[in-house]
């Protein structure tokens, strides 16, 4: 693995070691068995689904909401199995593979160019991200035990900005823009009169906006494509 590849993926987990202990504190803080964060994170492995499930928990929200709602999170790790199942491997290698696939070790594969470099960078991301956060959710729960309010260090505050981090670029697409307007706009309307949970499922209501735009934005490119009179038209007028 080149040196650059390393420091990179070093960095990284570093940044997911500090959200793990935050996660870990602000589950024990907020009141849950410290087992649990501990179990969440060898069992699901998945940084937003289990800052949510434990929002919605500590919340006094429903169990079975909260479930739904890291599912749904998780559901974007379908396509990423499709984009990136030449490095999973077979038998074994393939589920733990799949246990480790996150955005992070997604994007490094993603952006390697030739298939071992891709497979060098998963593994390597996957494996140490595993440990990291693990050992990070173990430190926090521990810690959260001897401090009686997480929110004054601002650790709740340490993965929504990070989330917020990851979602800005896509944010600068139009339709996905809109999209997340109006998922927030339904959310922060839902929120006094529905449990704890609920309104981030209901934001995703935004979703089929979202396709429409994409859909629309399309078939203005296929209609601009097929038809380039116009901009011939433009090309030939002589300048005045």
């Amino acid at each position: 693995m080149q040196g650059d590849l390393a420091r990179d993926i070093a960095l990284v987990l570093l940044a997911d070691g500090i959200v793990g202990l935050s996660f870990g504190a602000i589950a024990v803080g907020s009141g849950l068995p410290m087992w649990l964060p501990m179990l969440l994170s060898v069992l699901v492995f998945a940084g937003a689904a289990q800052f949510l499930f434990v929002g919605i928990i500590a919340a006094g929200g429903n169990p079975v909401a909260a479930v739904l709602a890291g599912l749904l999170v998780n559901a974007r790790h379908v396509p990423f199995g499709f984009a990136i199942g030449d490095v999973l491997g077979r038998g074994w290698r393939k589920w733990v593979g799949t246990h480790v696939m996150i955005d992070e070790t997604v994007a490094f594969a993603l952006a390697q160019r030739d298939a071992e470099r891709r497979k060098a960078a998963y593994w390597a991301c996957g494996v140490g991200l595993f440990v990291c956060w693990n050992v990070g959710v173990v430190l926090g729960a521990v810690a959260g035990t001897a401090v009686s309010d997480t929110a004054a260090l601002g650790l709740d505050a340490a993965f929504p900005a990070v989330l917020l981090a990851l979602v800005l670029p896509s944010l600068r697409d139009k339709a996905t823009g809109a999209a997340a307007l109006v998922g927030v706009a339904v959310a922060l309307a839902a929120t006094p009169l529905l449990p704890a949970g609920l309104p981030v499922l209901l934001s995703l209501l935004a979703l089929p906006i979202a396709l429409v735009l994409h859909e629309q934005r399309a078939r203005e490119r296929t209609a601009s494509a097929a038809d380039p009179a116009s901009s011939g038209e433009e090309a030939s007028c002589p300048s005045r």
